[in-house]
């Protein structure tokens, strides 16, 4: 990623708000890494044959239904409405979905839920109660089944770990 002047000046943006002691220097600092994160995979290659979620967002059809699980990840997504914010058909949305990101849409979502899921009881400041209805979950009974099954271990027992 040498070369690419955008993220040389975001380095040397971050680099300074590192040094400089000014007033809100962390909230700059978060939103200079975001953007930093953001040109470093968009300067990426985006490789038709490697599928990922760069793969999904390239696509135009398939980023809508992406941002659209990101903006609302409690939302109770089916793969119809998810195929209707990419304006595809259902087996058309699903087949590409899947060939582009690499895993069907109903799995990406689990996969993005539990993602937050895990930042929120790292957070250490949620209830696991809270945070399955952050994530889209009716009951912590069942948000406790779900993460369970893909992290391997309660969600109470994630949050302890991550304590030591």
């Amino acid at each position: 990623m040498r070369g690419e002047s955008r993220l040389t000046t975001l380095v040397q943006l971050v680099m300074d708000e590192c040094r400089a002691q000014r007033p809100a220097r962390h909230v700059v600092l978060e939103r200079l890494l975001e953007l930093l994160l953001i040109e470093a995979l968009r300067s990426m290659p985006i490789c038709n044959a490697c599928p990922g979620v760069m793969s999904g967002l390239a696509d135009e059809r398939l980023a809508a239904a992406i941002r659209a699980i990101h903006a609302n990840p409690a939302h109770s997504w089916t793969v119809a409405e998810l195929a209707k914010a990419a304006a595809l058909s259902r087996s058309s949305f699903f087949v590409r979905f899947r060939e582009a990101v690499g895993v069907a849409p109903m799995v990406y979502l689990l996969t993005w839920r539990m993602a937050l899921a895990k930042n929120l009881l790292r957070g250490k400041s949620m209830a696991v109660a809270e945070v399955a209805e952050r994530v889209g979950y009716r009951s912590a009974s069942a948000f406790s089944v779900a993460f369970s099954r893909y992290v391997g271990q309660p969600p109470a027992w994630f949050a302890a770990e991550e304590d030591v």
